[in-house]
Protein backbone atom coordinates (compact mmCIF):
# COMPACT_ATOMS: atom_id res chain seq x y z
CA UNK A 1 0.00 0.00 0.00
CA UNK A 2 1.07 3.58 -1.23
CA UNK A 3 1.31 5.46 2.39
CA UNK A 4 2.27 8.92 0.90
CA UNK A 5 0.73 11.27 -0.80
CA UNK A 6 1.01 14.02 -2.98
CA UNK A 7 -2.28 16.71 -3.48
CA UNK A 8 -2.58 18.51 -6.87
CA UNK A 9 -4.16 21.71 -7.00
CA UNK A 10 -4.14 24.84 -9.41
CA UNK A 11 -2.46 28.04 -8.58
CA UNK A 12 -1.75 31.18 -10.49
CA UNK A 13 2.66 32.08 -9.97
CA UNK A 14 4.54 34.39 -11.44
CA UNK A 15 1.89 35.54 -13.91
CA UNK A 16 1.05 31.88 -14.99
CA UNK A 17 -1.78 29.10 -14.27
CA UNK A 18 0.21 26.26 -12.52
CA UNK A 19 -0.26 22.94 -11.41
CA UNK A 20 1.15 22.83 -7.61
CA UNK A 21 2.50 19.58 -5.91
CA UNK A 22 1.91 19.71 -2.04
CA UNK A 23 2.95 17.61 0.50
CA UNK A 24 4.63 16.90 3.72
CA UNK A 25 8.33 17.34 3.53
CA UNK A 26 10.04 14.15 2.80
CA UNK A 27 13.43 13.53 0.92
CA UNK A 28 12.05 10.40 -0.68
CA UNK A 29 8.94 12.28 -2.46
CA UNK A 30 11.42 15.24 -2.89
CA UNK A 31 13.46 13.06 -5.38
CA UNK A 32 10.71 11.83 -7.12
CA UNK A 33 9.12 15.05 -7.95
CA UNK A 34 12.53 16.75 -8.87
CA UNK A 35 12.36 14.31 -11.69
CA UNK A 36 9.59 15.89 -13.17
CA UNK A 37 10.50 18.38 -16.41
CA UNK A 38 10.52 21.74 -15.78
CA UNK A 39 9.04 21.59 -12.17
CA UNK A 40 10.15 24.27 -9.43
CA UNK A 41 10.21 24.94 -5.96
CA UNK A 42 8.21 27.84 -4.66
CA UNK A 43 8.69 29.46 -1.50
CA UNK A 44 5.83 31.82 -1.22
CA UNK A 45 3.19 29.19 -1.83
CA UNK A 46 5.58 26.39 -0.33
CA UNK A 47 5.00 23.77 -3.21
CA UNK A 48 6.31 21.91 -5.82
CA UNK A 49 4.96 23.98 -9.68
CA UNK A 50 5.13 23.67 -13.17
CA UNK A 51 2.88 25.61 -15.98
CA UNK A 52 -0.46 23.86 -16.55
CA UNK A 53 -0.41 22.01 -19.60
CA UNK A 54 -2.03 18.66 -21.00
CA UNK A 55 1.71 17.39 -20.78
CA UNK A 56 2.21 18.44 -17.27
CA UNK A 57 -0.49 16.72 -15.90
CA UNK A 58 0.60 13.02 -17.91
CA UNK A 59 3.97 13.65 -16.97
CA UNK A 60 3.19 14.00 -12.90
CA UNK A 61 0.92 11.19 -13.09
CA UNK A 62 3.61 8.77 -15.46
CA UNK A 63 6.48 10.18 -13.18
CA UNK A 64 4.70 9.68 -9.68
CA UNK A 65 2.58 6.60 -10.25
CA UNK A 66 3.39 3.65 -8.43
CA UNK A 67 5.47 6.15 -5.89
CA UNK A 68 2.78 8.37 -4.25
CA UNK A 69 -1.21 8.61 -3.73
CA UNK A 70 -2.14 11.58 -6.35
CA UNK A 71 -4.99 13.63 -4.59
CA UNK A 72 -6.63 15.47 -7.36
CA UNK A 73 -9.66 16.09 -5.59
CA UNK A 74 -8.69 19.74 -4.60
CA UNK A 75 -9.14 20.76 -8.34
CA UNK A 76 -12.11 22.82 -8.65
CA UNK A 77 -14.94 22.82 -11.27
CA UNK A 78 -15.62 26.29 -11.04
CA UNK A 79 -16.32 26.65 -15.36
CA UNK A 80 -16.92 24.72 -18.78
CA UNK A 81 -12.86 25.15 -18.95
CA UNK A 82 -12.15 23.49 -15.55
CA UNK A 83 -14.75 21.23 -16.23
CA UNK A 84 -13.26 20.00 -19.57
CA UNK A 85 -9.85 19.52 -18.17
CA UNK A 86 -11.10 17.57 -15.50
CA UNK A 87 -12.22 15.07 -18.11
CA UNK A 88 -9.01 15.05 -19.21
CA UNK A 89 -7.24 13.99 -15.94
CA UNK A 90 -10.18 11.68 -15.78
CA UNK A 91 -9.10 10.33 -18.92
CA UNK A 92 -5.63 9.62 -18.12
CA UNK A 93 -5.48 8.02 -14.86
CA UNK A 94 -6.63 4.56 -14.78
CA UNK A 95 -9.84 3.72 -13.36
CA UNK A 96 -8.17 1.47 -10.74
CA UNK A 97 -6.17 4.63 -9.21
CA UNK A 98 -7.85 5.66 -6.30
CA UNK A 99 -8.30 9.51 -5.64
CA UNK A 100 -8.35 9.14 -1.83
CA UNK A 101 -9.24 12.19 0.58
CA UNK A 102 -6.16 12.43 2.66
CA UNK A 103 -5.00 14.87 5.61
CA UNK A 104 -3.58 18.21 4.11
CA UNK A 105 -1.14 19.99 6.02
CA UNK A 106 -3.23 23.52 6.30
CA UNK A 107 -1.23 25.80 4.18
CA UNK A 108 0.90 28.63 5.47
CA UNK A 109 -0.03 32.44 5.80
CA UNK A 110 0.93 34.09 2.43
CA UNK A 111 3.89 36.29 2.60
CA UNK A 112 4.81 38.92 0.26
CA UNK A 113 8.33 39.29 -1.82
CA UNK A 114 9.09 41.38 0.68
CA UNK A 115 8.79 39.25 4.00
CA UNK A 116 10.52 36.95 2.27
CA UNK A 117 13.63 38.68 1.30
CA UNK A 118 13.69 40.32 4.70
CA UNK A 119 13.43 36.67 6.34
CA UNK A 120 16.52 35.35 3.98
CA UNK A 121 18.46 38.58 4.97
CA UNK A 122 18.11 37.56 8.32
CA UNK A 123 19.02 33.66 7.83
CA UNK A 124 22.26 34.79 6.30
CA UNK A 125 23.35 37.25 8.97
CA UNK A 126 22.78 34.89 11.73
CA UNK A 127 24.92 31.78 9.62
CA UNK A 128 27.25 34.15 9.29
CA UNK A 129 27.43 35.38 12.83
CA UNK A 130 27.48 31.79 13.66
CA UNK A 131 29.92 31.01 11.62
CA UNK A 132 32.34 33.18 14.04
CA UNK A 133 32.71 35.43 10.35
CA UNK A 134 34.13 39.11 11.32
CA UNK A 135 31.81 42.42 11.21
CA UNK A 136 33.00 43.90 8.38
CA UNK A 137 32.52 40.00 6.16
CA UNK A 138 29.16 39.97 7.75
CA UNK A 139 28.20 43.30 6.48
CA UNK A 140 29.77 43.56 3.17
CA UNK A 141 27.84 39.71 2.28
CA UNK A 142 24.50 40.83 3.60
CA UNK A 143 24.53 44.12 1.36
CA UNK A 144 25.92 42.19 -1.61
CA UNK A 145 22.91 39.87 -0.95
CA UNK A 146 20.60 42.11 -0.45
CA UNK A 147 21.36 44.07 -3.76
CA UNK A 148 20.81 40.48 -5.36
CA UNK A 149 17.18 39.98 -4.05
CA UNK A 150 16.38 43.67 -4.83
CA UNK A 151 17.25 42.37 -8.97
CA UNK A 152 14.62 40.04 -8.19
CA UNK A 153 11.76 41.91 -6.07
CA UNK A 154 9.25 39.38 -6.87
CA UNK A 155 11.05 36.00 -6.51
CA UNK A 156 11.79 34.02 -3.67
CA UNK A 157 15.60 33.32 -4.37
CA UNK A 158 14.96 29.33 -3.89
CA UNK A 159 12.91 29.69 -7.39
CA UNK A 160 15.97 31.07 -8.61
CA UNK A 161 18.34 28.45 -11.08
CA UNK A 162 22.26 28.86 -12.04
CA UNK A 163 20.75 30.78 -15.41
CA UNK A 164 19.40 33.87 -13.43
CA UNK A 165 21.97 33.88 -11.27
CA UNK A 166 24.67 34.20 -14.61
CA UNK A 167 22.19 37.10 -15.43
CA UNK A 168 22.68 38.79 -12.34
CA UNK A 169 26.65 39.24 -12.88
CA UNK A 170 26.39 40.27 -15.96
CA UNK A 171 24.24 43.09 -15.12
CA UNK A 172 26.74 43.64 -12.36
CA UNK A 173 29.91 43.35 -15.13
CA UNK A 174 27.87 45.01 -17.79
CA UNK A 175 25.85 47.92 -16.14
CA UNK A 176 26.77 48.18 -12.91
CA UNK A 177 30.17 48.20 -13.80
CA UNK A 178 31.82 46.78 -10.61
CA UNK A 179 35.14 46.40 -9.56
CA UNK A 180 36.56 42.82 -9.62
CA UNK A 181 36.66 43.09 -5.95
CA UNK A 182 33.03 43.85 -5.67
CA UNK A 183 31.98 41.16 -8.27
CA UNK A 184 34.50 38.51 -6.13
CA UNK A 185 32.20 39.94 -3.57
CA UNK A 186 28.95 39.25 -4.45
CA UNK A 187 29.70 35.95 -5.96
CA UNK A 188 30.65 34.65 -1.86
CA UNK A 189 27.59 35.88 -0.92
CA UNK A 190 25.32 34.25 -3.59
CA UNK A 191 27.36 31.16 -3.28
CA UNK A 192 27.06 31.46 0.89
CA UNK A 193 23.46 31.42 0.89
CA UNK A 194 23.18 29.05 -1.72
CA UNK A 195 25.51 26.48 -0.20
CA UNK A 196 25.56 27.28 3.62
CA UNK A 197 21.62 28.04 4.27
CA UNK A 198 20.00 25.79 1.46
CA UNK A 199 22.47 23.41 1.20
CA UNK A 200 21.79 22.92 -2.48
CA UNK A 201 24.11 21.05 -4.36
CA UNK A 202 26.85 22.98 -6.44
CA UNK A 203 24.30 25.56 -7.23
CA UNK A 204 26.48 28.47 -8.47
CA UNK A 205 29.61 26.64 -8.33
CA UNK A 206 29.87 27.30 -12.22
CA UNK A 207 29.87 31.02 -12.13
CA UNK A 208 33.25 32.35 -13.66
CA UNK A 209 35.07 34.24 -11.60
CA UNK A 210 36.67 37.42 -13.08
CA UNK A 211 39.97 37.67 -13.75
CA UNK A 212 41.93 39.49 -10.53
CA UNK A 213 43.69 42.72 -11.86
CA UNK A 214 47.51 42.42 -10.73
CA UNK A 215 48.39 45.75 -9.34
CA UNK A 216 51.53 46.61 -7.81
CA UNK A 217 51.15 47.93 -4.22
CA UNK A 218 51.54 51.24 -4.26
CA UNK A 219 54.10 52.69 -1.85
CA UNK A 220 55.14 56.01 -0.03
CA UNK A 221 58.52 57.33 0.39
CA UNK A 222 60.45 57.19 3.33
CA UNK A 223 60.47 60.99 3.05
CA UNK A 224 57.07 61.34 2.54
CA UNK A 225 56.08 59.08 5.89
CA UNK A 226 58.29 61.27 7.92
CA UNK A 227 56.54 64.43 6.03
CA UNK A 228 53.13 63.01 7.27
CA UNK A 229 53.98 62.10 10.61
CA UNK A 230 55.39 65.71 11.33
CA UNK A 231 52.38 67.07 9.63
CA UNK A 232 49.98 65.15 12.30
CA UNK A 233 50.00 67.55 15.48
CA UNK A 234 47.64 65.55 17.71
CA UNK A 235 49.15 63.29 20.30
CA UNK A 236 46.96 59.88 19.60
CA UNK A 237 46.51 60.83 16.19
CA UNK A 238 50.25 60.72 15.49
CA UNK A 239 50.61 57.50 17.99
CA UNK A 240 48.01 55.94 15.79
CA UNK A 241 49.79 56.62 12.15
CA UNK A 242 53.22 55.98 13.67
CA UNK A 243 52.01 52.01 14.85
CA UNK A 244 50.48 51.59 11.68
CA UNK A 245 53.91 52.05 9.46
CA UNK A 246 56.25 50.47 12.25
CA UNK A 247 54.53 46.98 12.76
CA UNK A 248 52.58 46.69 8.91
CA UNK A 249 49.16 46.68 10.43
CA UNK A 250 45.87 46.56 9.13
CA UNK A 251 43.73 49.27 9.84
CA UNK A 252 41.01 46.87 11.74
CA UNK A 253 44.40 45.47 13.51
CA UNK A 254 45.57 48.46 14.77
CA UNK A 255 41.56 49.39 15.82
CA UNK A 256 41.76 46.31 17.86
CA UNK A 257 44.80 46.69 19.84
CA UNK A 258 43.80 46.44 23.73
CA UNK A 259 46.18 48.04 26.16
CA UNK A 260 48.54 44.88 27.19
CA UNK A 261 48.73 44.42 23.37
CA UNK A 262 51.95 46.07 22.84
CA UNK A 263 55.27 44.81 25.14
CA UNK A 264 57.58 47.29 26.20
CA UNK A 265 60.28 45.10 26.87
CA UNK A 266 60.24 42.78 23.75
CA UNK A 267 59.39 45.63 21.55
CA UNK A 268 56.73 43.54 19.51
CA UNK A 269 52.87 44.18 19.16
CA UNK A 270 49.93 41.00 19.45
CA UNK A 271 47.76 41.14 16.73
CA UNK A 272 44.53 39.93 17.85
CA UNK A 273 42.31 38.17 15.53
CA UNK A 274 43.86 39.32 11.64
CA UNK A 275 42.56 38.15 8.76
CA UNK A 276 41.50 34.82 8.71
CA UNK A 277 40.92 35.39 12.35
CA UNK A 278 44.65 34.67 13.25
CA UNK A 279 46.71 36.57 16.02
CA UNK A 280 50.71 36.15 15.00
CA UNK A 281 52.95 39.30 16.70
CA UNK A 282 54.29 41.88 14.95
CA UNK A 283 57.53 44.19 15.05
CA UNK A 284 57.74 47.18 17.39
CA UNK A 285 59.83 50.16 16.77
CA UNK A 286 61.83 50.78 20.30
CA UNK A 287 62.26 54.32 18.85
CA UNK A 288 58.19 55.05 19.14
CA UNK A 289 58.36 53.56 22.59
CA UNK A 290 58.58 56.74 24.82
CA UNK A 291 55.46 57.84 22.47
CA UNK A 292 53.54 55.45 23.14
CA UNK A 293 53.93 55.80 27.11
CA UNK A 294 53.46 59.41 27.11
CA UNK A 295 50.05 59.01 24.96
CA UNK A 296 49.30 56.05 27.58
CA UNK A 297 49.72 58.86 30.38
CA UNK A 298 47.88 61.67 28.53
CA UNK A 299 45.05 59.97 27.23
CA UNK A 300 44.53 56.85 29.83
CA UNK A 301 43.04 54.77 27.58
CA UNK A 302 40.84 51.83 29.66
CA UNK A 303 40.35 49.02 27.39
CA UNK A 304 41.20 49.38 23.39
CA UNK A 305 44.35 50.82 23.21
CA UNK A 306 42.99 53.94 21.33
CA UNK A 307 38.94 54.89 22.44
CA UNK A 308 36.73 57.48 21.08
CA UNK A 309 35.58 59.98 22.79
CA UNK A 310 32.98 58.63 25.24
CA UNK A 311 35.48 55.22 25.39
CA UNK A 312 34.24 53.42 23.06
CA UNK A 313 36.97 51.91 20.00
CA UNK A 314 38.04 54.76 17.58
CA UNK A 315 36.39 54.05 14.78
CA UNK A 316 37.89 53.45 11.42
CA UNK A 317 36.06 56.77 9.36
CA UNK A 318 38.10 58.97 11.88
CA UNK A 319 41.42 57.40 11.30
CA UNK A 320 40.72 57.54 7.92
CA UNK A 321 40.34 61.60 8.17
CA UNK A 322 42.85 61.96 10.39
CA UNK A 323 45.56 60.31 7.28
CA UNK A 324 43.71 62.80 4.88
CA UNK A 325 44.29 66.06 6.74
CA UNK A 326 48.21 64.84 7.12
CA UNK A 327 48.42 64.12 3.87
CA UNK A 328 46.90 67.62 2.83
CA UNK A 329 49.29 69.36 5.35
CA UNK A 330 52.10 67.72 4.10
CA UNK A 331 51.33 68.78 0.74
CA UNK A 332 51.45 65.06 -0.75
CA UNK A 333 49.58 64.85 -3.91
CA UNK A 334 49.76 61.17 -4.11
CA UNK A 335 45.85 59.45 -3.27
CA UNK A 336 47.15 58.47 0.24
CA UNK A 337 45.03 55.76 2.05
CA UNK A 338 45.64 54.36 5.41
CA UNK A 339 46.89 50.63 3.78
CA UNK A 340 49.58 52.45 2.24
CA UNK A 341 51.85 52.34 5.31
CA UNK A 342 51.67 48.50 5.29
CA UNK A 343 52.82 48.59 1.60
CA UNK A 344 55.27 51.07 2.58
CA UNK A 345 56.44 49.32 5.89
CA UNK A 346 57.09 46.07 3.78
CA UNK A 347 58.73 47.21 0.94
CA UNK A 348 61.08 49.62 2.98
CA UNK A 349 61.98 46.43 5.38
CA UNK A 350 62.60 44.78 1.81
CA UNK A 351 64.84 47.15 0.77
CA UNK A 352 67.08 47.54 4.14
CA UNK A 353 67.73 43.50 3.14
CA UNK A 354 65.00 41.83 5.59
CA UNK A 355 64.06 37.67 4.14
CA UNK A 356 60.77 38.04 2.83
CA UNK A 357 60.16 34.89 5.01
CA UNK A 358 60.04 36.98 7.93
CA UNK A 359 58.52 40.14 6.15
CA UNK A 360 55.61 37.14 5.49
CA UNK A 361 55.31 36.41 8.65
CA UNK A 362 54.89 40.19 10.23
CA UNK A 363 52.39 40.94 7.72
CA UNK A 364 50.26 37.49 8.51
CA UNK A 365 50.16 36.17 4.65
CA UNK A 366 49.39 32.67 4.51
CA UNK A 367 51.55 32.63 0.98
CA UNK A 368 55.12 33.77 0.00
CA UNK A 369 53.75 34.66 -3.07
CA UNK A 370 51.36 37.18 -1.75
CA UNK A 371 54.36 38.71 -0.14
CA UNK A 372 56.97 38.40 -3.34
CA UNK A 373 54.96 41.16 -4.82
CA UNK A 374 56.76 44.04 -2.58
CA UNK A 375 59.84 42.98 -4.51
CA UNK A 376 58.47 44.34 -6.92
CA UNK A 377 57.78 47.89 -6.20
CA UNK A 378 61.53 48.38 -4.45
CA UNK A 379 64.16 50.20 -5.63
CA UNK A 380 66.73 47.12 -5.53
CA UNK A 381 69.39 47.94 -8.21
CA UNK A 382 67.44 51.32 -9.36
CA UNK A 383 70.38 53.17 -8.21
CA UNK A 384 72.53 51.18 -10.97
CA UNK A 385 70.46 51.79 -14.15
CA UNK A 386 70.39 54.65 -16.31
CA UNK A 387 67.45 55.44 -18.55
CA UNK A 388 68.17 55.36 -22.17
CA UNK A 389 67.08 59.75 -22.75
CA UNK A 390 69.82 60.48 -19.73
CA UNK A 391 72.34 58.30 -22.35
CA UNK A 392 70.98 60.39 -24.86
CA UNK A 393 71.03 63.86 -23.07
CA UNK A 394 74.73 62.51 -22.69
CA UNK A 395 75.42 61.89 -26.03
CA UNK A 396 74.17 65.19 -27.27
CA UNK A 397 75.90 67.09 -24.28
CA UNK A 398 79.25 65.46 -25.44
CA UNK A 399 79.10 66.03 -29.44
CA UNK A 400 78.12 70.00 -28.00
CA UNK A 401 81.29 69.39 -26.64
CA UNK A 402 83.54 68.49 -29.95
CA UNK A 403 82.05 70.79 -31.77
Amino acid sequence: MLAKSVTVKRIHHREMDCLALFFPKDREVIDHVKKIPGIKFSATHTCWYLPETKEAWNTIYNILKGKVWLDYSGIKKSNQKLEQENLLVEKIIPENVLLVPIHVEPEPDFQSPKEVHLAALEQMRKKLKLKNYSPSTIKTYTEQFKLFLQFFPESHPQELDEDEILHYMMHLVEHKKLSVSAQNQAINAIKFYYEKILKQDRKVYDLERPMKEKKLPEVLSQEEVMAIFEATGNLKHRTMLMILYASGLRRSELLNLRIGDVDFHRNIVLVRGGKGRKDRHSVMAQSLMPLVEQYLAEYKPKFWLFEGATGEQYSAGSLQQVLKRAVYKARIRKNVRLHMLRHSFATHLLEAGTSTRYIQVLLGHDSPKTTEIYAQVTRFGMDKVMSPLDHLAISKQLRGDDE
